[in-house]
């Protein structure tokens, strides 16, 4: 069974993958994590040829071992320079491979990003497109911040929260929309337990009602 899980920043749409992959016994990746580790790796790279050189040979060599240093890849910083490769068309192809062969490995698995539904996986089992408002994303980002002893502008974290969402939508390259099949949920006014229950129900559902047509026919 592959889960593709898609929506913007702090929607909590990895939380809620990582929740599904325990409930269902399934592997999971965080795509966002292989941006934001190119990203960092051309951060001091000055945007132009070179940064997109950069990028795409990063991509390139990109492994598990990249993905390790989970502090550093999920500062707001580093959700920029995602934001900045990730428009970049021979690092989504360089990246595509490895998200695919993560998703078809046996048994199946659970990935989140930005365009899992859409370009990874258009032939997921289940596709979840997970949204909530820009303040309530704010506030979940700056709290994870703040318990790793961070200082937060709220005011700069917002408008980076907002320029990352145009961003990843205008990106002629990328996939960053709700697929027709995919079935929304706005976590806006729920709690994570509240959110995970709503997203098996979701799954459990489609994964029956799939059942139910396959033994009709």
């Amino acid at each position: 069974m592959i889960i593709a899980v898609d929506g913007p920043a702090a929607s909590g749409k990895g939380t809620l993958a990582s929740g599904l992959a325990q409930h269902y016994g399934l592997p999971h990746l965080d795509t966002g994590l292989l941006y934001r580790a190119v990203g960092l790796a051309v951060a001091d790279e000055h945007e132009g040829p070179a940064f997109e050189a950069a990028a795409i040979a990063a991509a390139r060599a990109l492994d598990a071992a990249h993905l390790k240093d989970h502090a550093a890849l999920t500062t707001a910083e580093t959700g920029v320079l995602a934001s900045k490769v990730a428009v970049i068309a021979d690092v989504r192809a360089a990246l595509f491979q490895f998200q695919r062969g993560f998703a078809t490995q046996p048994g199946g698995a659970v990935l989140d990003g930005r365009d899992i539904g859409t370009k990874i996986c258009p032939d997921a089992d289940v596709k979840l497109f997970i949204q909530a408002d820009s303040k309530a994303r704010m506030e979940r980002r700056a709290r994870q911040l703040e318990l790793r002893g961070v200082a937060v502008d709220r005011y700069a974290l917002y408008h980076q929260i907002e320029e990352r969402d145009a961003r990843d939508m205008l990106n002629p390259n990328g996939g960053f929309f709700q697929a027709d099949d995919a079935h929304l949920l706005d976590t806006t006014q729920l709690g994570i337990e509240a959110a995970l229950r709503a997203a098996i129900a979701i799954v459990d559902r489609t994964m029956a009602l799939k059942a139910g047509g396959h033994q009709s026919s």
